[in-house]
């Protein structure tokens, strides 16, 4: 009998020494496929990409906290309000360039690796809009508030209405009004949109987009940035892309969108972000916009890849990771501004 045993006992630890073997062999296997498909064996995590130079101090924050052990959301949050409550950056948040009325109004979103999300626009008087979007997605039915329904809601969730035109801010309005010309002022000083993406230690991705909009715009107009599927959009299971730039021109082709979409067919998030900008190019080319237009895209894919593209030079973005850090990375673009 005790032989028995051992012959049973034996076969099974050797059974399982094969299924360990073939175990080991089949993800060795399908490492191997994903290192010649991504050209990355080990995918950095956690990563962080984000728009403009205001993006290096937004990723420290949230860098910090997600190392803290809060979520994606809470770190996104807290990295998007450093630019939001910095009076000299003039295109987000408090010191944002106002309306044509000067008013200053802001729109953002935010959304997690559910593809549950919250937004804002046309908020006015409320410092921190991703703040609102969050609360938006976190305990509201919709996706969605706008104007004096955004600000109510804020009110009603405990934030503080306050004046977001800076004299700084108002002084250059004031300087516009002189000859009221409407002329979008896009990339020339880095002052624009800063959209986030985020990969967390377990592989799940999440974004935001913060904007006081273009300068000097009407009264009431609302940009991509807040805008699910044109200023930013994520798929769990393929990544996530955001824009930057003129948002007429995005949401004219749901951007963001069609950026993941090319990455869900294969394609790397730097030829996804390229093949969008050349699709906005080739639409707006004889286009009444297309003298100041600037259109950027950062994009991240499930695999641990990043990219930035855009239509005119300048565009830049800040990237962080365990292995690197922090630092700014030049987009490849179309063409300067010269042309």
């Amino acid at each position: 009998m005790s032989h028995r045993r051992d012959f049973i006992k034996k076969a099974t630890l050797g059974t399982i020494g094969i299924s360990t073997v073939l175990s080991c062999k089949e993800l060795t296997e399908k490492e191997e496929i994903s290192t010649k498909k991504t050209g990355i064996k080990n995918p950095k995590k956690p990563l962080i990409i984000s728009t403009w130079n205001h993006g290096f101090p937004a990723n420290e924050a949230t860098w910090k906290a997600l190392k803290s052990g809060k979520s994606s959301l809470d770190a996104i949050e807290a990295g998007m309000k450093i630019p939001e409550a910095d009076p000299t950056i003039r295109s987000v948040g408090y010191g944002g360039f106002p309306d044509r009325e000067g008013k200053v109004t802001l729109d953002a979103c935010i959304m997690d690796h559910n593809s549950d999300c919250g937004s804002v626009s046309f908020l006015q008087g409320i410092k921190h809009p991703i703040s609102v979007a969050k609360k938006v997605l976190q305990n509201t039915p919709h996706v969605m508030l706008s104007g004096q329904g955004a600000l109510q809601f804020a009110l009603s969730e405990g934030f503080v209405e306050e004046n977001l035109l800076t004299p700084e801010a108002e002084k250059d309005w004031k300087k516009w009004l002189e000859e009221s010309k409407y002329k979008p002022v896009i990339n020339i000083e880095n002052h624009d949109t800063i959209s986030m993406l985020v990969i967390d230690e377990d592989g799940n991705i999440s974004g935001g987009c913060t904007t006081s909009g273009a300068a000097w715009k009407m009264h009431g107009r609302v940009g991509d940035s807040p805008i699910i599927g044109a200023g930013l959009f994520l798929d769990n299971e393929v990544g996530a892309a955001a824009a930057t730039g003129l948002g007429e021109a995005v949401i004219r082709t749901a951007g963001s969108a069609m950026v993941v979409e090319l990455m869900r067919q294969g394609k790397s998030p730097f030829e996804a972000c390229k093949e969008i900008v050349e699709r906005i190019y080739n639409k707006h080319k004889n286009h009444k916009d297309m003298e100041y237009l600037q259109v950027g895209f950062i994009a991240v894919n499930k695999h641990g890849e990043h990219a930035g593209y855009s239509l005119r030079s300048g565009f830049n973005y800040a990237v962080y990771d365990e292995e690197n850090g922090n630092r700014m990375e030049d987009a490849q673009f179309k063409m300067s501004w010269d042309n």
